[in-house]
């Protein structure tokens, strides 16, 4: 829920250290990639995804090589409720979502779903992940284009005879009318509050899954949204994982 996942943020040392010490691993599924995928181009492509809290989400794909940037906001709704507060209730329409430019020559849209399905998130929670509850946390792709649908209605259905994750898939594939960028304090948030025992507890496990599961586009100082963020990272190594140390959550 919303507000218990702000209340985290204000929690005492010790509740970091207890949380930190009792997080289960997060389970990635290995998965193939998709057997269909959207033509290779020159020119940047964009992908909306939504899954759960959009931190998590955003860290992912920032430590995602081919990546241009990752941005937190929201889909699904209009732009008069596009405001955090109003998404929270749960009434507006919107999820929590990222949109990613990637460019295409070093990454797939294709394989964009498959960090998705594989580590990102957990695609057979309907309008919840984890302890975050509504249908502001639903599974969905938002699609550019008919060619996005086609590819991600191909993989689902792939891996849904694949039978990989034992319950059925309930993502969504809508249409994307808009996407909205989130508050300023969201963005880069799990890079700059990795300390966060809702950070600690949900999201680093998943970024220590991309780099154990995928390695391949695995890169370890992320590409951030602000410009503060990125001239800190231009002179040293992400806070949340150094470039050559162990993965803190293993």
């Amino acid at each position: 829920m919303p507000f218990l996942r702000l209340a985290r943020s204000l929690l005492p040392a010790v509740a970091l250290a207890l949380s930190a010490a009792a997080a289960p691993a997060e389970t990635a599924v290995t998965l193939p990639p998709p057997a269909t995928d959207v033509a290779a181009s020159g020119n940047e492509q964009v992908a909306v995804i939504a899954g759960g809290c959009f931190w998590g989400i955003q860290l992912i794909y920032q430590h995602t090589e081919g990546v241009i940037q990752a941005v937190s906001g929201y889909a699904g709704g209009s732009k008069a409720d596009a405001t955090y507060d109003r998404v929270s209730t749960g009434r507006t329409g919107h999820a929590e979502s990222v949109q990613i430019r990637f460019d295409p020559r070093k990454i797939t849209y294709g394989k964009i779903l498959q960090i998705f399905f594989s580590v990102a998130h957990n695609p057979t929670e309907l309008d919840r992940q984890g302890p975050d509850e509504g249908p502001q946390y639903r599974s969905a792709i938002f699609y550019a284009d008919p060619e996005q649908k086609r590819v991600a209605e191909a993989y689902i259905k792939q891996l849904g005879e694949l039978k990989l994750f034992g319950q059925p898939i309930v993502t969504r594939v809508d249409k994307l009318d808009s996407f909205y960028p989130a508050e300023t304090y969201h963005q880069d948030y799990a890079t700059f509050n990795p300390s966060n025992p809702y950070i600690v507890y949900h999201d680093l496990p998943k970024l220590g899954n991309l780099r154990r599961v995928m390695p391949e586009v695995w890169r370890s100082k992320p590409v951030l949204v602000s410009t503060k963020g990125a001239k800190l990272e231009a002179e040293k190594a992400s806070p949340v994982f150094g470039s050559d140390s162990p993965s803190t959550t293993r």
